[in-house]
């Protein structure tokens, strides 16, 4: 789904932009939509054909205000709980994950339901399930709040997962001698932090269980490979992400902690001119949630204050697809 890169055309650089110095674009790759956004997406869009609108979803089906409106323009009608879904409607849950107390009560009003949960986060729920079989405890490492975690943590009874955030958080636990502990962790996290934390349970707890590989998405630690080429040579990092996409966060938090500016923009109205004032390169990124084309009108917009010369910045190539559900491919 993502558009070629092209360099900016002169043509379109106002007389005003070709006055200033040249500005060094620096883009990073991979960047914006994951396998697991093409294909949520790519689900509410088939069911909108097969079934016809309106298709409810519960939570935005990804984070990202553009793609929502989008589908919302197309038939979709986004809700945060089954309740507000008439009877008959087709739902389909996000991305995201939800807890298996939402497709039990799906079950039971006989609704019609579609899940999109990403399959990387189906693999940390059966995860989570396979470790309470072996009567371990797990400790579940991710953001309070975040619908990923609810939904991971919805997966097991309630007191037989613990969430931690941070290193602090590990040094409270209070587990007796003994307890056999499990950890799992949110898929959209920041590789160095969760490597800390992980860390910081193994010192303390040495016969802890936890996945052959961590649960950190390879679309999510490609993004931060990413903005770790881009950022040491930028003055300036933009990321195109929603304010509650964990994964475009901690992308700004990758390039600030390399002693780079960072901003967290939705799309190129966001840019304030001023910022680009001593700014020789620019690095530019997008998280997981965001589509190709509001890169390429962030482009269009730095187009307009100077002359822009593009190259992009490979870390990773990402050929990674998911399968549909089958029930929408009947």
């Amino acid at each position: 789904m993502n558009a070629p890169l092209h360099p900016n055309p002169l043509s379109d650089v106002s007389s005003d932009a070709t006055e200033k110095p040249p500005l060094v674009l620096l883009i990073a790759a991979p960047r914006g939509f994951c396998a697991g956004v093409d294909r949520a997406i790519e689900i509410v869009e088939r069911a909108l054909e097969k079934y016809g609108a309106p298709v409810y979803v519960r939570h935005e089906i990804v984070h990202n205000r553009y793609v929502v409106d989008a589908l919302r323009e197309k038939g979709a009608v986004f809700v945060e709980e089954l309740d507000e879904v008439p009877d008959g409607a087709p739902v389909v849950f996000s991305a995201h994950g939800v807890p298996k107390s939402v497709p039990a009560e799906a079950d039971r009003r006989e609704m019609l339901y579609v899940d999109a949960t990403c399959p990387l986060v189906s693999k940390v729920h059966r995860q989570a399930e396979r470790q309470i079989e072996k009567d371990r405890h797990i400790i579940f490492i991710g953001h309070a709040g975040h619908p990923e975690v609810i939904g991971t943590m919805g997966q097991v009874d309630e007191g037989q997962m613990t969430l931690v955030e941070t290193v602090d958080d590990v040094a409270k636990l209070d587990f007796t001698a003994g307890t056999p502990l499990a950890y799992l962790t949110q898929t959209t996290l920041s590789v160095d932090d969760t490597a800390d934390v992980i860390a910081a349970l193994e010192r303390r707890f040495p016969d802890i269980s936890g996945p052959k590989a961590e649960d950190i998405c390879y679309a999510t630690s490609n993004r931060q490979a990413a903005v770790k080429k881009i950022a040491p040579g930028s003055d300036l990092v933009l990321v195109i992400g929603a304010p509650n996409s964990s994964n475009s966060l901690r992308l700004v938090e990758v390039a600030e902690r390399l002693g780079t500016d960072a901003h967290l923009i939705q799309r190129a109205s966001d840019i304030d001119p001023q910022w680009l004032e001593g700014v020789g390169t620019l690095g530019l990124t997008a998280g997981a949630s965001a589509p190709e084309l509001l890169v390429r009108e962030v482009v269009d917009k730095l187009g307009e204050w100077r002359t822009v010369e593009e190259t992009t910045i490979m870390a990773a190539e990402e050929k990674m697809v998911f399968k549909l559900p089958r029930q929408l491919l009947d």
